[in-house]
């Protein structure tokens, strides 16, 4: 449980991070917080990191780096809409009403939220998905998540996500990246320069670093589908 301080400043961090791409100042800090000295702000700085929420990284001026979100402020990235559903669509007298806009999506295999696995052309087979979960326009596809490292977004190992195809994507998406044109991975996307890190959301794994000609973003997530 973090205090509304806590909060506040983690938040402050996320949002700062999300839009330009490095953390605040501890002066930026201590004037949005409106504290009256930057030891206040050291001492909720080492609670969140002692709360396993930011990591300090030593020998690097005002490098913060948030490992995870608690759910009331986590609206900054992807909240999954979740649909209970299954890969092989019911009888149509069966479907709910909002199952009659369904639109049949392919599933491309399986994608690794965790070590990147091999990247999967083959269609799998086919799951049906609400057509408003769809942007306007574009191609869309599924692909079954395998792995845990994007359980604190909300994606499990074993759900289906629904990805809309594109090669670019903002700060702060969670993307399917292509590594070396031989690796596909679920993660957020964090861009500065010609660096581009892919992030997960889960601090038992680290961040991974590459130059920007090594990862080619396949798509970007707009939707998940969980099977029970």
């Amino acid at each position: 449980m973090l205090t509304r301080k806590q909060l506040d400043l983690l938040e402050f961090i996320h949002k700062r991070l999300h839009k330009e791409g490095v953390p605040p100042s501890f002066d930026e800090m201590k004037e949005a917080l409106n504290l009256r000295s930057k030891s206040g702000i050291h001492r909720l700085i080492t609670a969140l990191e002692e709360r396993g929420f930011i990591r300090r990284l030593a020998h690097r001026a005002r490098a913060i780096e948030i490992l995870r979100l608690p759910e009331s402020i986590e609206g900054g990235g992807f909240q999954p809409r979740i649909i209970e559903g299954s890969l092989t669509p019911p009888p149509a007298a069966a479907l709910p009403i909002e199952a009659a806009n369904a639109v049949t999506l392919p599933v491309m295999g399986r994608i690794a939220a965790g070590t990147p696995i091999e990247a999967i052309q083959q269609v799998a087979n086919n799951v049906s998905v609400p057509g408003e979960m769809l942007k306007n326009s574009g191609r869309h596809y599924a692909l079954e998540v395998k792995g845990d490292s994007m359980i604190d977004a909300g994606i499990n190992d074993g759900d289906i996500v629904v990805i809309n195809e594109q090669s670019d994507a903002d700060n702060g998406d969670i993307v399917v990246a292509l590594v070396e044109d031989q690796e596909a991975t679920l993660k957020r996307l964090r861009k500065r320069g010609s660096v581009i890190a892919l992030e997960a959301a889960n601090p038992a794994y680290e961040t991974r670093v590459y130059r920007d000609d090594q990862v080619k973003v396949q798509g970007k997530l707009v939707g998940l589908i969980r099977t029970y």
